[in-house]
């Protein structure tokens, strides 16, 4: 470790103090635990929902099912298409697969990570159904152009915001496109109950039709069993949104913490021979950056995880990229696309490239004083040097 710096101190993940503590309580003692009955899962949803600028907002078990109900709610299933990217989580593509429409994956910006615009263009068809862009480690993709090209197509668009919980376009919230958004509050996220999710939607309707389907298709009101439409139960608890509750008030201040310090460690990585940060875009006034990430190019996919392990026993807390969605089992074990690997792998050149050389920090180093940051880029110029 002394080869390569001294390891930097950073801050726990998940942070909670008293404001969690008394919310729990606040839920365990209104004797009601589950949203049908409490108070907490709708308290949450109406301040999340404002402090992303949308109408309404439906609170559900976790992310992963947020994009599978949304998507079940744009009409999605078997013999529709979506669009998208083929670097990011399995779960936007699975969401599409579980309905059994095909996912289609397309390639991301060489700098931003987000979805290519051209890329999502030409892989519109008569079958595409929605487009659904991931805002990368909490940098929002080009909303314009992706309206634009929705728009144009008579698609939808939904927004995979499991990353950007306050992000911005040009001033714009997440709740502010007219369109939905789903959230993730898995134990890593910007703010989380371990586990949760949430949907941002524009309208009532869409509203109304998330929560039956949300609800095994049973009405608000209902008390004789009238299940209206196909469902499951997505139901959030109470507690997990009590939690929430607490997480929501302190994630503007998080969040302007993340983007300052990212300024700084972004410099500093760009400084170092042979490594590359993520590149941002001006029009994304506000970057959350769950994930601090950069590139080493050319390094390649075994020589990268040996760096990781190096960069792991100094004390930083780093991770390889997202493997590109069709490199996995998971990919191909539902509806497919009609081509193969290596002719998805062939279209999609940066994200064979960021998936193989890519590494990242989770964001809780981004909460950490500026020493810490620069023994990080210390410790990453050291490890890069002796690869």
């Amino acid at each position: 470790m002394d080869a390569i710096g001294k390891a930097p101190v950073f801050p726990q993940w998940p942070q909670y103090d008293d404001e969690e503590r008394t919310a729990l309580i606040r839920a365990l003692e209104q004797g009601q635990w589950w949203r049908m009955g409490g108070t907490e899962v709708e308290s949450f949803e109406r301040e999340f929902a404002a402090f992303h600028g949308a109408p309404y907002a439906l609170a559900v078990t976790n992310g992963t099912h947020a994009l599978e109900l949304a998507l079940q709610c744009l009409g999605v299933g078997p013999g529709s298409e979506v669009i998208v990217p083929a670097f990011t989580f399995i779960s936007s593509s699975q969401a599409a697969q579980r309905l059994g429409a095909v996912a289609v994956p397309v390639d991301v910006d060489a700098g931003t990570y987000n979805i290519d615009v051209a890329a999502a263009a030409a892989a519109v068809t008569p079958r595409t159904r929605v487009i659904m862009p991931v805002h990368m480690a909490g940098l929002v993709a080009d909303m314009d152009a992706l309206a634009k090209l929705a728009a144009d197509n008579g698609v939808a668009l939904l927004q995979d915001a499991a990353h950007a919980q306050g992000a911005r376009w040009q001033g714009k919230r997440i709740g502010e496109f007219g369109t939905i958004a789903a959230f993730s509050f898995q134990n890593g996220k910007l703010m989380t109950a371990g586990e949760g999710g949430a949907l941002l939607l524009p309208d009532e309707e869409l509203l109304e039709s998330a929560f039956l389907r949300h609800s095994c298709g049973r009405p608000r009101t209902d008390r004789r069993y009238l299940h209206k439409v196909s469902g499951s139960n997505l139901r959030l608890g109470e507690f997990s949104a009590a939690v929430l509750r607490a997480q929501l008030r302190r994630l503007d201040a998080q969040n302007a913490v993340r983007d300052e310090r990212w300024a700084l460690l972004s410099g500093l990585l760009a400084g170092i021979p042979g490594v590359v940060p993520q590149s941002g875009d001006p029009r994304a006034d506000r970057n959350t950056h769950y994930m601090a990430m950069f590139r080493v190019p050319g390094l390649g996919e075994q020589a990268r995880n040996d760096l990781i392990d190096r960069l792991v026993a100094a004390g930083l807390p780093a991770f390889a990229t997202f493997r590109a969605i069709y490199r996995t089992d998971a990919f191909w074990d539902g509806a497919q696309v009609a081509e193969t690997v290596e002719q998805i792998a062939e279209r999609c050149p940066n994200t064979e490239a960021i998936s193989t050389d890519g590494i990242w920090l989770h964001h809780r180093a981004l909460l950490a004083e500026s020493e810490a940051l620069h023994a990080t880029a210390e410790i990453i110029a050291g490890a890069v040097t002796a690869t």
